[in-house]
């Protein structure tokens, strides 16, 4: 399933930058993310995190890493994540470029592959949980970066 979208953030593209490649800023902008555990400074993390679709509720390990940062324009991850009986896929990629008056404008998008029993029980469900929590990360990136 892909998704994605773009918005104006009012600040410097440096400061946008750095908050969306740090692992700390972002896990706390991030949906359902129980723990975050640094493996790798600046390149590669691990994250518990839970999902809910319905009445499936879903606890993934995860393992997320910057597959290509080309400071301050573009930055490239991935994401693998087991549960019990199921996995998840991601690639992302977001694209930075000075927006009006000193803002950033961000362009962003997300690959996202689930497979398993939660595929199965909750497909219709996907989708519309997915963008629901894209959009309450995205709302709180810009939030906690314009504050």
């Amino acid at each position: 399933m892909l998704i994605e979208g773009k918005d104006n953030i009012k600040a410097t593209r440096g400061v946008v930058w750095k908050f969306l490649t740090d692992a700390e800023s972002v896990s706390k902008c991030t949906p359902g993310i129980k723990s975050m555990e640094i493996i790798e400074p600046g390149k590669k993390f691990k994250a518990l995190g839970a999902l809910g679709l319905g009445t499936v509720k879903v606890r993934f390990n995860t393992t997320i890493e910057w597959v290509e940062l080309q400071k301050p324009n573009k930055a490239t991850m991935k994401m693998n994540g087991t549960a019990p009986g199921s996995s998840i896929d991601v690639g992302s990629q977001i694209e930075l470029a000075d927006g009006p008056e000193g803002s950033t404008d961000l362009v962003w998008k997300a690959d996202v592959s689930v497979v398993g029993s939660i595929a199965s029980l909750a497909a219709r469900l996907m989708k519309p949980v997915t963008a629901k929590m894209t959009s309450q990360f995205f709302s709180c990136v810009k939030k906690k970066i314009e504050a």
